[in-house]
């Protein structure tokens, strides 16, 4: 799968994620699988736990289907899932 700015109109749930950058430093090294997504939080499953993560504070690293890891700001993917799908990415180059 190519990496475009696009994956961020990717549906989330049931991706890896791994928390690579936070400014909360409890929310670091948290990986697991997406079980669920809202405006501003994710949730993991991260060691037969759910943990809720802030996007706004936090840049993840998602393993695509494929296999390519994608580093995104948590701060891109701010919305709910149903209309982050639908916004149209400008691109910044």
């Amino acid at each position: 799968m190519k990496v475009t700015p696009t994956i961020v109109q990717q549906e989330l749930i049931g991706l890896n994620a791994k928390v690579v950058g936070s400014s909360h430093p409890g929310y670091l090294g948290i990986e697991g699988r997406v079980v669920d997504e809202t405006r501003s939080t994710l949730i993991i499953l991260h060691k037969n736990q759910k943990k809720t993560v802030t996007k706004n504070t936090s840049i993840f690293d998602f393993t695509l289907p494929d296999g390519t890891i994608a580093e995104i700001d948590g701060k891109v993917i701010i919305g709910r899932p149903e209309t982050r799908i639908k916004k149209r990415i400008r691109r910044l180059w």
